[in-house]
């Protein structure tokens, strides 16, 4: 750094730190040092994958390329910083502090996967097995490694959770980085909604009892399950599910009234429960001649003619009465 400032520029800018906060000019021009390595790293750095880049278009080649290049002149830079403060009068744990400091700046992605990999295996956030999701990416985990966990795909062009057949390996440090949903850690049920709509018609009391009749039939089993699960982790999570049992929810719609059955199921289980749900409903609704199912269609309306008498619909009809 002293050929860079000029040796009088230095020696005066060096004489005036060392009054003001007593840095020897030795001290002061390994640290400036540092910083022009550093500084040099991030340059280079960026220019060599700028030039790299605007050759190579796949994907996959410019990462493996960019990691490259990071940790070869990371190596490099750490090397010219050990060398720099080597030659300075300094103590061993000063030292060992520069040089991790310099390694974490170099491998900061490898450190965040490792803190993530001790993240894994001493908070267990989830485990092998698990389904989850992390950000956008969900599946189940059939592995856990130092750097990175792979999972099962689940979703994406699939409906109902099912699997993908691809196997997503994703970097340990995403853990702290973006939130991390698990499915079956605790309490091993999901909520599961499906909405059946009927016609204004129809007789949506029947209908609701109907779907009711059905979504417990198909839960009575889990019950007792789930009841026991919740009891079991209410020392560790503050669940607080008051109703286990399915029911029915009521909404108008603009083509008729929507009956969405909720109720809780394996998250493994969804579609094969929605499955069996929706055969039920079909074959109830077929042997129930006041309720029709609801779709998209066009109907005039005439208020006058079909309205109620005292919305401004006809008249009621008189009755003939004899005397």
């Amino acid at each position: 750094m002293r050929w860079l400032l000029g040796k009088n520029n230095f020696d005066s800018m060096a004489s005036w730190i060392d009054d003001l906060i007593g840095l020897s000019p030795d001290t002061l021009a390994h640290i400036l040092d540092t910083i022009l390595v550093i500084i040099s790293y991030l340059l280079l750095r960026k220019l060599l994958k700028g030039k790299l880049f605007r050759r190579i278009i796949e994907p996959s080649r410019r990462y493996v390329i960019s990691k490259t290049i990071t940790y070869v002149l990371g190596l490099f830079a750490v090397l010219i910083v050990a060398k720099i403060w080597l030659k300075a009068d300094i103590s061993l744990a000063t030292y060992l502090g520069i040089l991790s400091a310099g390694l974490a700046i170099a491998l900061q992605d490898v450190v965040a996967n490792f803190a993530g990999w001790l993240f894994l295996i001493i908070r267990q956030p989830f485990k092998v097995g698990d389904r989850i999701q992390v950000g956008g990416q969900a599946g189940d985990v059939i592995d856990i490694r130092l750097f990175m966990f792979s999972m099962l795909e689940i979703g994406n062009w699939v409906d109902a959770d099912q699997s993908t057949g691809r196997i997503i390996h994703v970097p340990n440090g995403r853990v702290f980085k973006e939130p991390v949903a698990n499915y079956t850690q605790g309490f091993e049920f999901i909520w599961n909604e499906i909405p059946v709509t009927v016609t204004f018609e129809s007789d949506w009391k029947k209908a609701e009892e109907i779907l009711n009749k059905i979504a417990k039939e198909n839960s009575e089993e889990l019950d007792e399950t789930m009841a026991k699960q919740v009891r079991s982790v209410a020392h560790k999570y503050n669940l607080q599910f008051r109703h286990l049992t399915p029911i029915v929810w009521v909404k108008v719609v603009d083509i008729g009234v929507t009956l969405t059955i909720r109720y809780l199921c394996p998250p493994r289980k969804r579609r094969a429960s929605e499955t069996e749900i929706w055969k039920a409903i079909l074959e109830a609704f077929a042997q129930t001649q006041t309720v029709d199912f609801a779709y998209p269609t066009q109907r005039f309306y005439d208020n006058k003619q079909e309205g109620k008498p005292e919305a401004g619909g006809p008249p009621p009809e008189k009755t003939n009465s004899t005397p």
